[in-house]
């Protein structure tokens, strides 16, 4: 059985200072409420806490024993409690992020110290994955809120997504492409579907969705059998299985900009413009944001927009 909890902090203030009024007037209670709750607490644990000595209570074995378990979690909870009043003055506490693999792991780390410098008491903790894995887990509760890719690794069963804000942040220019070398040898200039449905591909997934979707922007064509040469789940693995000479990947542009402006990736463009991968800011639409959310999502708006990513979208009264 639990003890009273009340009885406990008067308990843990009067073995603090081994006096009833100095218990009393730390918990701004009479000597004489101290005094019954201890009275009370010894009736309920049927020992005998403390051995009254004159003006002294000298705590006995059994109230040194139960001393070593009250103490640890009341000032845990003194400490807790202070967080909190805190965190509704500052940004204080730990924030956590669901975010696409690639972007999370070139993007947050950077940002989440410049932050820091501003709020030291702020801290992270980053969940990288797909939407279908960061959707549940800002559903749980698990994440405070995410960004998602909409287009690379975008999945056909997310569930009912009415109960989340999604806010449109990065636009990114997505493109198929390939190494130089196996643009000369299988491409040859020919951006045809019939000769680009023959090739060989990297794929994200085992149902080569992000490739199909790839094919029916372009083409209008969305159930075509593909080559998959090899399956990763990670950009830059794809990345790097392009530069090998592995096959045809869809990558994002900006990512392997400096490898097309050398010659050594070569991207296949369509009579289409490319697609266009969004990245979104997902929170709970029913969730009230934390005074540290707030403040990191303004600072978060406020970076994309200066590095020159931020699209300005219409309101729907627009």
């Amino acid at each position: 059985m639990i003890p009273d909890l009340n009885r406990l902090k008067v308990f843990y203030y009067t073995f603090h200072t081994q006096s009833a009024a100095k218990a009393a007037g730390e918990l701004n209670i009479t000597p004489s409420a101290v005094s019954q709750a201890l009275a009370k607490l010894e009736d309920e644990l049927k020992v005998f806490l403390f051995t009254r000595l004159h003006r002294r209570l000298v705590p006995t074995s059994a109230g040194e024993q139960l001393f070593e378990v009250v103490a640890p979690f009341i000032r845990e909870l003194e400490n807790r409690v202070q967080a909190i009043q805190q965190s509704r003055e500052t940004p204080s506490g730990i924030l956590r992020i669901g975010s696409p693999i690639e972007f999370g792991k070139s993007y947050f780390p950077g940002r989440f110290a410049r932050f820091r410098k501003k709020y030291p008491d702020v801290v992270f903790s980053m969940k990288l994955g797909v939407p279908v894995q960061i959707f549940p887990m800002i559903n749980e509760g698990e994440l405070d809120f995410g960004l998602v890719d909409i287009f690379l690794t975008r999945e056909q069963m997310l569930g009912d997504l009415g109960k989340y804000s999604i806010e449109p942040m990065i636009d990114e220019e997505v493109i198929m492409a390939c190494s130089d070398r196996y643009y000369q040898q299988e491409i040859k200039k020919d951006h045809s579907f019939k000769n680009l449905v023959r090739k060989e591909y990297i794929s994200y997934q085992k149902s080569s969705l992000t490739l199909r979707n790839w094919f029916k922007h372009h083409f209008n064509k969305f159930s075509v059998e593909l080559n998959r040469v090899m399956t990763a789940d990670s950009h830059q693995a794809v990345i790097n299985g392009i530069k090998s000479h592995l096959g045809l990947g869809v990558v994002a542009a900006h990512i392997v900009k400096p490898d097309i402006a050398k010659g050594r990736i070569v991207p296949i463009r369509t009579a289409k413009k490319d697609v266009i991968n969004t990245i979104a800011l997902v929170q709970l639409q029913d969730k009230i944001p934390t005074l540290t959310e707030k403040t990191f999502i303004r600072f978060l708006k406020e970076d994309i927009q200066s590095s020159g990513y931020f699209v300005e979208y219409p309101s729907p009264e627009t």
